[in-house]
């Protein structure tokens, strides 16, 4: 086995077909050990106690029903509590994110070197995206951002939310795209979409991935045939 790959079902000598990669951010273009998206969820709980004065006890476990029902603690609360999305967004990602995370310059030139297409894909807003591509030393690496409001807060892992994000990218058919996430959850409807699935971590393999890797440095070995 190749250190650092846990599984591969595309040999190398297969053509690569894909002309689209779309990339999550949190946990997937810096290291989940960091402990920005920790940071995050705690400002999502202090949101909810301090301005929906929800008893703290109760948090818990409403983020963890309105995560498992909506997809993201946003939509739930959404729905449930008619909050203003713009002041939810700037108020969890207000943080110091040169405290959490550093520039990349060996992921800059990994992801700079891809002749497909990349697309960062995620449950965030556009503005936290552009503060951490920033900070990641990232800005330009990506022809654009699919964000929550891009998506019309249709989160992950709602299909219509890849089906959005296939249509905002251009992309005809979804064969022809790879999708890189750290959580195997928002795998299982890009896969049955017909996505190229691409698990990040250390958790080892999952039945909605098509690849494991434990960081993004990896796919230089796992998948040569991106660069070919």
């Amino acid at each position: 086995m190749i250190e650092g790959v846990e599984n591969y079902k595309i040999p190398y000598n297969s053509p690569m077909p894909f002309t689209t990669l779309f990339f999550d951010l949190d946990d997937t273009l810096y290291p989940s050990a960091s402990g920005l998206w920790n940071a995050i969820r705690d400002r999502m709980s202090l949101y909810m106690i301090e301005r929906l004065h929800i008893p703290a006890d109760q948090v818990p476990e409403l983020r963890r029903h309105y995560f498992e029902t909506y997809g993201t603690t946003l939509r739930g609360l959404q729905i449930h509590h008619q909050v203003d999305a713009d002041e939810y967004l700037a108020y969890v990602h207000d943080l110091p994110l040169e405290k959490y995370i550093q520039p990349n310059p060996q992921l800059r030139e990994l992801i700079s070197s891809l002749p497909q297409r990349c697309w960062i894909f995620t449950n965030a807003d556009d503005g936290h995206a552009h503060r951490v591509l920033d900070q990641l030393g990232l800005d330009g690496c990506f022809v654009g951002i699919i964000d929550i409001k891009a998506t019309q807060f249709i989160c992950k892992p709602d299909i219509d939310a890849y089906r959005k994000a296939l249509s905002i990218a251009g992309c005809v058919d979804a064969r022809n795209c790879a999708i890189v996430e750290d959580s195997p959850r928002n795998l299982v409807p890009a896969r049955s979409l017909g996505f190229y699935t691409i698990l990040l971590g250390d958790g080892g393999l999952d039945p909605a991935a098509d690849l494991c890797v434990t960081g993004l440095l990896d796919l230089k070995i796992a998948l040569p045939d991106l660069w070919e």
